[in-house]
């Protein structure tokens, strides 16, 4: 899994950070208390359905034709290795500087996809992983629960600080045996950044759409549909 921001916000961390974003003048505010940011059943021994390859995944994330009008494909960045180190949240710490910035997970197949919207600053981002469903949903799971355990912390990344928010949001129940969702918010330089990332786990499949709000709520959907159409 990738968090991404804005190169307008994050500058020459922009690489590192790796999930699209909708840019704010100032960070939204926060409830008091949140839903949980996972449900569903764990995975179990009776789910272990055999890994899809990373050649399968591309054929199963959403193109421009999915998403309709205005929508662009971005050509993938190359992979940078800032040193990254985290403020304030010992559960991310443990997991190293990918999960704090929400780094790519390290399953074998993957496939990706960011589009640009509208020609704006809106974008969304589909991320596709396949494994054992035991491995996806400890390896998701132990990142959700680090980065939302956390309500503040910080990351320094590429000599770069950035103040980092996160908030459990709703979850969307009857998709795919488990479900996580979170709100993440990136400060720096006087600016906000707000990025929603949902993740889905499907058997042996793992869905993540992240980035503007509206636009993981409107895709979501049929990203699933196409995903595990032919499971």
């Amino acid at each position: 899994m990738r968090v991404r921001v804005a190169t307008t916000v994050l500058g020459t961390t922009a690489a590192l950070l790796a999930v699209p974003a909708c840019s704010t003048d100032t960070a939204g505010t926060r409830p008091d208390t949140a839903p949980s940011a996972r449900t569903g059943k764990p995975a179990d021994a009776a789910q272990q359905a055999a890994p899809l390859s990373s050649a399968t995944l591309e054929t199963r994330l959403l193109d421009e034709s999915d998403l309709g009008g205005g929508y662009l494909r971005k050509p993938e960045r190359p992979s940078q290795h800032d040193d990254v180190t985290v403020i304030g949240c010992p559960a991310l710490s443990e997991l190293g500087g990918d999960a704090a910035t929400g780094g790519a997970l390290s399953f074998p197949h993957k496939a990706k996809a960011d589009f640009t919207y509208g020609g704006s600053s809106s974008e969304v981002s589909e991320e596709l992983y396949s494994d054992s469903a035991t491995k996806l949903s400890n390896g998701i799971g132990r990142i959700f629960d680090a980065m939302t355990g956390c309500p503040t912390y910080q990351v320094v990344a590429g000599g770069t600080s950035i103040d980092m928010a996160s908030q459990e949001l709703p979850v969307p129940r009857g998709l795919g045996d488990e479900q996580w969702s979170q709100l993440l918010t990136f400060s720096t330089g006087g600016r906000s950044t707000v990025v929603k990332q949902t993740a889905i786990r499907d058997g042996s499949l793992l869905l993540i759409v992240s980035g503007s709000p509206a636009l993981v709520d409107r895709h979501l959907d049929k990203a699933l549909t196409k995903a595990t159409a032919a499971s």
